[in-house]
């Protein structure tokens, strides 16, 4: 909206959390609209259109990892997850099916908008310094977050496109699991590290390789965007 830096939709069947979420959000520049639970988060996702969603997992109706799926099948929206248990099992789960960040409650408001920032600033096609990577029939452009594999558009989450540009940008060098989740995800992961195998498949499933090109596993250690 004019005068606004984006719209956040924020999915919380805690009214207080909403508030204050709000609140902080306003005062900062953004544009806000909030849903209560899953149900309602997907008709006003479809009618606003936000340009990031902080979603609960917690929710009625529809729980928030079925949003978060629901949103991965058609939109690239960046999400941060919120849920007040401390699981490693939904930070995982959240991650590999695509949210781009994830927060225990309490957490601090301040906080909230700095990790909204921060992966807006990573999802902003108006990034600067940033490329556009060329392979034959496959081109990965940061600008614009795009990527064009054999002459079509393909959709991606942001932390596929974001790993997928991280390997292409390094062609041919041997990044570990544990590298990829420090260097993409970008703070330390409390789970295991299979996110990274769950995304490469992803990548896979969309991007069959090309001419001279390929995701490739390095067995024992991790994996590689090899050019020949």
């Amino acid at each position: 909206m004019e005068g606004t830096i984006g719209k956040i939709l924020i999915v919380d069947d805690d009214e207080n959390i909403r508030e204050v979420l709000k609140m902080y959000l306003e005062n900062s520049g953004y544009d806000t609209k909030s849903a209560a639970d899953g149900k309602e988060a997907q008709e006003v996702f479809v009618e606003y259109k936000p340009d990031l969603v902080v979603l609960d997992i917690m929710l009625p109706y529809v729980d928030g990892v079925d949003v978060l799926k629901w949103i991965r099948k058609d939109y690239e929206t960046p999400v941060i997850m919120l849920t007040a248990k401390g699981d490693t099992f939904d930070k995982v789960l959240g991650l590999e099916l695509g949210a781009d960040d994830y927060m225990v409650k309490p957490f601090e408001p301040k906080e909230v908008i700095a990790r909204i920032k921060a992966v807006m600033r990573r999802f902003n096609s108006e990034t600067t310094g940033t490329e556009v990577l060329n392979f034959p029939e496959l081109i990965v452009d940061m600008n614009s977050y795009n990527v064009t594999y054999k002459g079509q558009d393909v959709k991606m989450p942001p932390k596929e496109f974001e790993l997928l540009y991280h390997l292409a940008a390094n062609k041919n060098r041997v990044f570990t699991r544990e590298q990829l989740l420090a260097e993409v995800w970008g703070y330390d992961y409390p789970g295991d590290s299979r996110t990274v195998d769950v995304h490469i498949k992803r990548l896979r499933e969309k991007l069959q390789g090309g001419p001279n090109w390929q995701l490739e596993t390095v067995w024992g250690v991790g994996y590689k965007f090899e050019v020949k």
